[in-house]
């Protein structure tokens, strides 16, 4: 038997120019719930920008085992989010490990599929597309051109508490998930490519740490259906799209908000709101493009809309638009530079206001990897 490890990852630089303002930590890419809510908020517009975050460096690893193979992924690039949102700094991606039908570890959930990615060059991708790596269990009954794959997942969710934030602060009310978040996708393969289907269930609790008179808890149920397809158009072209619906299931989403609501009830002194799964559709088409060996093309668009609580801020993002086109070349082996226009719109709950952007972006990409075998007895 062989066991093979690959050491792989790219160094890359974008380059660009912003003709209109977005949230500093998010200066080098287009999402849409990122740009101003209102009037001058992030500034003046027009701003250059250059950004190696980007960057990325993996390991694979394949060891054949009575039980199956052993496969292991580390992964991670430059990219800070959360906490090192706008930093150069490094960020995990995968850590995962998979023994014939099991895996383990922080992966793509199975809620998504990444094969709807277009082959662009701005790095946050489609804001409707589902798009998370989560830690999880997984179980793959059948693998390869078909798959079908079961998962339970680390549960997480965040809410949009509205005008009425100072009370929910005030009484300490706190997130709670007594079960992970359940999720399945189903593929298969056809002639022209594949269709996918894919969903979650989520069981979302929040508890009130102060005993009074007024009762905050409450619990929701989220849950969301993804359906997602790549069809060929010859030995070129590939249209990729997917349409995704449900509700409280924002934080699997590539560019939303929050996963619960508030709704009054007047009616109820005891319990005067109360929380609830917010609605969200979304939908993308992308068609990706080789005109040769060297040269290729992504064109496509993507929109998010969600149904905000009346009790939401009225500048609250409610609806995001995403596209993009541009032209990729490849001079050489392991190589790749290209200039890409972008595009991105927000909406907000209500109060009328809307804002677009447009900026033009280069990169340079270089690729790196090196594949090390080892036999072994048996």
């Amino acid at each position: 038997m062989r066991r093979s490890l690959d050491v792989y990852g790219h160094v890359m630089m974008d380059m660009g120019y912003n003709a209109g303002a977005s949230h500093p930590d998010w200066f080098d890419v287009m999402r849409p719930s990122k740009l101003p809510g209102f009037k001058d908020e992030f500034g003046p517009e027009g701003n250059a920008y250059y950004s190696v975050r980007q960057t990325r460096f993996g390991t694979k690893s394949y060891l054949p085992t009575a039980l199956g193979e052993l496969y292991t992924q580390f992964e991670f690039e430059m990219f800070g989010t959360g906490v090192d949102a706008g930093q150069t700094t490094f960020r995990l991606r995968h850590a995962y490990g998979q023994l014939g039908k099991w895996g383990a570890g922080q992966y793509w959930s199975p809620f998504m599929d990444i094969d709807v990615f277009p082959n662009s060059l701005e790095y946050w991708g489609p804001n409707a597309m589902v798009f998370f790596r989560n830690v999880q269990l997984r179980f793959m009954p059948i693998q390869g051109e078909d798959k079908l794959t079961f998962a339970i997942e680390r549960p997480g969710a965040s809410s949009d508490n509205g005008m009425h934030g100072e009370l929910l602060a005030m009484e300490n009310v706190r997130f709670r998930f007594p079960t992970p978040d359940f999720s399945f996708e189903y593929r298969k393969g056809t002639g022209f490519g594949y269709v996918e289907l894919a969903g979650i269930l989520r069981n979302i609790q929040w508890e009130d740490l102060v005993p009074d008179s007024i009762n905050l808890e409450g619990n929701a149920l989220g849950w969301g259906l993804n359906l997602s397809t790549n069809i060929k158009l010859g030995e070129r072209s590939t249209i990729r799209a997917q349409i995704v619906y449900g509700q409280g299931i924002q934080n699997y989403m590539n560019d939303a908000s929050a996963d619960i609501g508030v709704k009054e009830d007047t009616t109820n002194v005891n319990k005067p709101i109360e929380g609830y799964a917010l609605p969200i559709i979304g939908g993308l088409i992308f068609l990706d493009h080789y005109w040769n060996k060297k040269t290729s093309s992504s064109i496509g668009y993507s929109f998010m809309d969600q149904d905000l609580a009346t009790t939401s801020a009225a500048n609250s993002f409610r609806r995001g638009g995403y596209g993009l086109v541009n032209v990729l070349y490849a001079p050489v082996q392991n190589m790749m530079w290209g200039v890409e226009l972008q595009y991105g719109s927000r909406e907000n709950h209500t109060d009328g206001w809307e804002y677009s952007a447009v900026r033009v972006q280069a990169s340079f990409k270089y690729y790196f990897g090196e594949t090390f075998y080892r036999r072994t007895n048996g």
